[in-house]
Parts: structure tokens; sequence; C-alpha cells
């Protein structure tokens, strides 16, 4: 399985898009500060919205598809699944 995940600082100013095939420790290693880059020097560990397939090309694509969307188009998304911008991960182990 493979997903794409939307993350979000904790006021939700600053976004991240990315892909993963384990999104329990790929969320461990962005709250963990465990790889330099832009999620560790903007403290972007809030899990507002994901998606999976099982198509890493698939999974591919569609990062680069968010990647390319305004803003506005982007938080749209968030509401479909996640309205109140509540951390999904929260009670996760």
């Amino acid at each position: 399985m493979y997903y794409v995940y939307i993350l979000t600082n904790r006021d939700d100013k600053v976004m991240y898009i990315g892909v993963t095939n384990n999104l329990q420790r790929r969320l461990y290693e962005h709250r963990n500060h465990l790889v330099d880059g832009f999620t560790k020097r903007y403290k972007v560990h809030k899990l507002v919205y994901y998606e999976h397939t099982s198509d890493v090309y698939s999974a591919l694509e569609r990062e680069k598809q968010l990647k390319g969307w305004t803003r506005a188009k982007k938080n749209a998304l968030v509401v479909t699944m996640n309205p109140e911008w509540k951390d999904l991960s929260e009670n996760w182990d």
C-alpha cells in the first residue's frame, strides 16, 4: 500500500505533501526530526489528509498533481476528509 499525505504545522500555515509505503513510520520520522529538510525546519508534522493506492506510480503521480494545485484547492481537499483540520494520527500508537 502507498500513501499520499498532507501535513501541516500547528497553526495550519505551512503544508507538505509526501508519499510513503508506511504512513505510521513516516510520521514518526517527521515528528522526531529524523530527516533534515522542510518538515524539520518548519515543524510540519500534523497529518490532515491522506489517501492510499496499491500502485506506486499512481501515488507518485497523485503527489505531483497535488503539489501543483493552489493552496485554496489543497485546503478544499483537506476539508473533504477533515473539516476541522484535526491531526488524523492523534490516537495512533
